[in-house]
């Protein structure tokens, strides 16, 4: 049986966290969100509600090089890394469900999705070594 979890305060400040922002922050970014809307909220519970709001299916987690990012999107989508500022997008390039059974086929795991992480540099640090 599920463990009904009540929606708090804490929980939704975090929620509306993550939701005034468009670039996957870090869990240490929207503790600062969080802290400047409310001080009395403590670090341990943005963590945890990060946590709860991601096994509620409310945000995605995106397991990145240099720490975890979320997500509101919780789609099937993926994403792109700027090796050099660490940012984050979103792209259009279609999730590929039948690589799951591939990957089952090949190693017997019963896989239940993937995610699709790209790298390399983001136009701004380029134009930024380009003008360097």
């Amino acid at each position: 049986m599920a463990v009904q979890r009540r929606n708090t305060r804490q929980r939704a400040l975090v929620l509306e966290a993550v939701r005034g922002r468009c670039d996957h922050p870090r869990a240490e970014d929207i503790y600062r969100d969080v802290s400047a809307a409310d001080p009395r909220v403590s670090r341990g519970t943005v963590y945890r509600n990060l946590r709860l709001l991601q096994e509620q299916g409310e945000i995605m987690c995106i397991k990145a090089p240099g720490g975890d990012r979320f997500d509101l999107r919780c789609d099937a989508h993926c994403h792109v890394i700027c090796t050099a500022c660490g940012s984050v997008a979103d792209t259009s390039t279609p999730y590929d469900a039948l690589m799951d059974g591939a990957v089952e086929d090949e190693t017997g795991f019963a896989v239940s999705c993937h995610t699709t992480l790209f790298e390399g540099v983001c136009p701004s640090c380029r134009a930024l070594a380009q003008g360097a």
